[in-house]
């Protein structure tokens, strides 16, 4: 229960979030030039929109008010999104930077605004022309007749430079070196590029990835549109003048061809052409100076600006293990060219290859991060000992001289270990050499066997998408119809006149013969039976709901034997109507006539009630038998496996004395049966761990994670056996959201998602039923919006099940159950030649089967044949 209401907290989701303006304009305009402002509101619509431009614009046309909404489903989530705009076209009065204010609105009372905003008006040209075509008379030309002649781009209207942040610098220096393209024309695409190869310079490309971004660029008294086309940092690695080839780039301009004709068709009819156009940088140099003299000895060639920390990874340890020193050196410079400090570690301590890595952030344009160093060491002595302090030089060039950086002295404490690690010779004598432990210890062994009785099913037998589940969705749907349709009853029920007379039939006749019956207490012979003949009547019109006109006794008979009434009964209601109208013209017959035809009309009266009562409960026995023969269960299955108790407990008891084999031998007698379980697979894993077959303990703690891959006892001891596989395989990174949402399915199994299913299933049910009979607009809108939220729920929770049974029911994965096994390029053994070798406990995929072969691929994406009889499908 705690698992459920757990995952009902993480399912739900929560946003909460503030609506403001957002304002889309230029930075940068001429002074002949319109141009658009934007508002856009993300969420609601607003109301009371209000913006006006200074006096410093003239306000061409606006507002144009828009909207816009859409909707997105993503893996069974649904994602809606709506925007409301407000654009105005403005042109210029006066040139010079002029600040714009904010624009205001109102969203459910609450007041909203966008920030002010500047635009800086210029006096040149705007930064796209037409063409640069030139038009003309040709000479002699008949009038309508049209001819063109293809333009020319200008070196002011497209051209290339090479921007360098310096260009004199020290050998070591980052130099930032930008090729910009500025154009005034139209360009369609570009063609044969060619960048520089910066030879003298160590140089890395820290171009922006994606395409081409051009932006707005104030270049004397004109606009351009500009865009980086490649960008650099560049460390120069020797001193002198220093040349950067220029680069070339060919551009293809979009160019109207005016028509040269005289008729005012002419615009609407003009041609287009392509036009090549090669932009070029020329080369440039750069003066590099050489670093000054009289470098510390602990100058690691770092130019910039950096400082130094280093840690180890444990004080305390025993001789003959192994720690490590981290020291990393960070800052703004060429940190990727920074060399390993120099440590001196204390004497009778052995150290191994430094490790580097890097943490670089190109962002900026210049290179800053850090660079670690890792250098492993192992103490031979036991005592306390220090590192010294550690020194790192670097040429400042803000400073224009060196400067030293160093850490503080780090102490370490090393107790006496057991000697009996150390290798020694065969003499006995102890030597310097690494230490060889196994790797299984007491702090880290496998969890004990599950030791209760587990639940078991058929292999293959899921909840979900089962018989047993498609029921009681079923059962669900028909329980919300039944109270769906029973309450719409009740209504129409209430609202239904003409049935609530029939209904309320026999309760008036009794009013009415209770009338009767005192007039024949008095004696009254008239007066009783006309109350008589009334009472008869009314009873008639009101059960059979037929009006007074057709009240005849032929009509009166014909609708009470269609009612299912006894002919019998009949023919005493119509005889007692007879009497009713000889009495008004016949003598007195005294009072027992009246008392016996009174008698007889209160019973052809129940008599008629009770017939037609009976009749209308036989017709609902029949639709409720109907009702509870859909309801019953669609499959049936029973299966006694009496043993299954008796071995389990006889196989736990067997691991407990540490009979690792006779308890498999009663756990795979379990297995064969047709049984599945993940603790029956949790236990055979650890038992076959305990037989040190770690291969085998591995393949059956993946089976056991595959029926419930949220079994966290079975993970863990995964984790452990996995350390014995000798192959270390890194795999590749996979998508963040998908491992989010792996994660978020593994979190319980098939079978738990499935009842969170059915659970969620139920409340969006009844939120569909609160928002169909409740009476108010409160209670309808929140039973059509928690229904939407149950039921993506719904949904995800099926989605989660289905998704766990699918993945069993494959057979992608397998276990290396080999020593070794040789992976070849193709599946011959003669024909291919080896690619790598795997060794026992190696999870790999499948891919393909050829004969005895099987194409199988690595975690980390590397691909080969390997013998099928090798593997062992989980």
């Amino acid at each position: 229960m705690k698992r459920i209401i757990a995952l009902f907290a993480v399912l739900l989701p929560l946003s909460i979030y503030a609506q403001d303006i957002k304002v889309s304009a230029p930075n940068l305009v001429a002074a002949d030039e319109q141009f658009k402002v934007t508002f856009s509101v993300e969420g609601d619509k607003p109301s009371d929109f209000n913006w006006s431009p200074t006096n410093d614009f003239q306000l061409v046309w606006g507002p144009q008010k828009g909207f816009s909404s859409s909707t997105s489903i993503v893996n069974g989530k649904v994602t809606s999104s709506s925007t409301s705009t407000y654009t105005y076209i403005l042109l210029p009065k006066a040139t010079g930077s002029f600040t714009l204010p904010g624009a205001t609105a109102k969203i459910k009372s609450n007041s909203i605004s966008s920030k002010s905003f500047t635009i800086e008006v210029v006096s040149g040209g705007s930064s796209t022309s037409g063409n640069s075509g030139q038009s003309g008379s040709t000479g002699s030309s008949q009038q309508g007749q049209s001819q063109v002649q293809a333009g020319t781009v200008s070196g002011d209207d497209l051209y290339m430079r090479l921007h360098l942040s310096s260009t004199s610098a020290v050998v070591g220096q980052p130099i930032t070196a930008t090729i910009k393209l500025y154009q005034r024309v139209d360009i369609s695409g570009f063609d044969d590029a060619t960048f520089p190869s910066f030879n003298g310079f160590w140089s890395q490309d820290i171009t922006p990835q994606g395409d081409i971004h051009f932006v707005r660029e104030k270049v004397g008294d004109q606009i351009y549109n500009t865009a980086v086309i490649r960008k650099y940092v560049i460390i120069p690695q020797m001193s002198g003048d220093l040349t950067i080839d220029g680069s070339e780039l060919i551009c293809r301009v979009y160019q109207k061809v005016q028509s040269r004709g005289n008729s005012i068709f002419d615009g609407f009819f003009d041609d287009y052409t392509t036009v090549r156009k090669r932009v070029t940088t020329p080369a440039t140099k750069v003066h590099v100076s050489p670093l000054p003299g009289g470098a510390p000895a602990s100058f690691g060639g770092g130019v910039g600006d950096f400082k130094i920390s280093a840690k180890i990874s444990r004080d305390t340890l025993a001789t003959h293990e192994a720690a490590s020193l981290v020291v990393t050196i960070s800052g703004r410079g060429n940190v990727s060219l920074l060399e390993a400090p120099k440590v001196n570690f204390p004497p009778d301590v052995e150290v191994y290859d430094t490790k580097a890595t890097e943490n670089i952030d190109k962002a900026s344009g210049s290179i800053s991060g850090s660079k670690t160093y890792e250098y492993p060491f192992i103490p031979r002595s036991h005592g306390d000992f220090e590192i010294e302090p550690i020194s790192y030089s670097y040429y400042d060039i803000a400073k224009g001289r060196y400067v030293t950086v160093e850490t503080e002295a780090i102490p370490f404490h090393v107790v006496r270990g057991n000697e009996s690690d150390a290798p020694a010779t065969t003499s006995g004598t102890v030597i310097s050499g690494v230490s060889k432990k196994g790797v299984k210890n007491l702090g880290e062994d496998i969890r004990f066997i599950f030791t209760k009785n587990p639940s078991f099913s058929d292999k293959g037998d899921f909840f979900a998408g089962s018989g047993l589940f498609w029921a009681l969705a079923g059962i669900l749907a028909a329980i919300a119809a039944a109270i769906w349709a029973s309450l719409r009853k009740v209504a129409a029920l209430k609202a239904d006149v003409a049935g609530t007379k029939t209904r309320k039939a026999t309760k008036m006749a009794l009013k009415r013969l209770k009338l009767s019956e005192t007039f024949l207490k008095q004696n009254l012979y008239t007066a009783f039976y006309e109350e008589l003949h009334k009472a008869l009547l009314g009873f008639i019109s009101d059960k059979l709901s037929m009006p007074a006109t057709d009240l005849s006794k032929e009509n009166i008979s014909e609708a009470l034997a269609a009612g299912g009434v006894n002919n019998e009964v009949v023919e005493s209601f119509i005889n007692v109507l007879d009497a009713c109208e000889y009495a008004r013209y016949a003598p007195d017959a005294g009072h027992d006539a009246m008392e016996a035809h009174y008698k007889q009309a209160l019973g052809a009266i129940s008599s008629i009630d009770a017939g037609m009562k009976k009749k209308s409960s036989a017709k609902g026995v029949g639709a409720a038998v109907a009702i509870l023969l859909m309801m019953l269960p669609l499959s049936a299955k029973a299966q006694q496996v009496d043993y299954v108790d008796s071995l389990w407990a006889k196989a736990n008891k067997a691991y407990t004395e540490g009979q690792w084999f006779e308890a498999l031998e009663s756990w795979h007698a379990i297995d064969e049966a047709g049984l599945q379980s993940p603790e029956l697979y949790y236990n055979i894993g650890n038992a076959w761990y305990k037989s040190e077959s770690y291969a085998k303990a591995i393949l059956y703690y993946e089976r056991a994670l595959k029926l419930d891959p949220s079994y966290s006892d079975a993970r863990y001891n995964l984790e452990i056996a996995k350390a014995f596989v000798q192959d270390d395989i890194d795999p590749v990174p996979e998508f963040v959201l998908k491992t989010w949402w792996r994660k978020l399915c593994y979190v319980a199994d098939s079978t738990t998602w499935a009842v969170i299913c059915l659970i969620l299933f139920a409340i969006t049910l009844a939120m569909v039923l609160l928002f169909l009979l409740a009476p108010g607009s409160t209670g309808k809108k929140v039973g059509f919006f928690a229904a939407i939220v149950a039921l993506i729920l719904t949904v995800i929770a099926l989605d989660f099940s289905i998704a766990q049974k699918r993945d069993y029911f494959k057979t992608d994965k397998a276990i290396v159950m080999r020593p070794v096994a040789p992976v070849k390029s193709s599946p011959s053994a003669e024909s291919s030649s080896d690619l790598f070798v795997l060794h026992e406990g190696t999870k790999v995929q499948i891919l393909d089967n050829v004969a005895e072969w099987t194409n199988i691929e690595l975690a980390d994406g590397r691909q080969g044949w390997i013998r099928s009889e090798s593997l062992e499908i989980i």
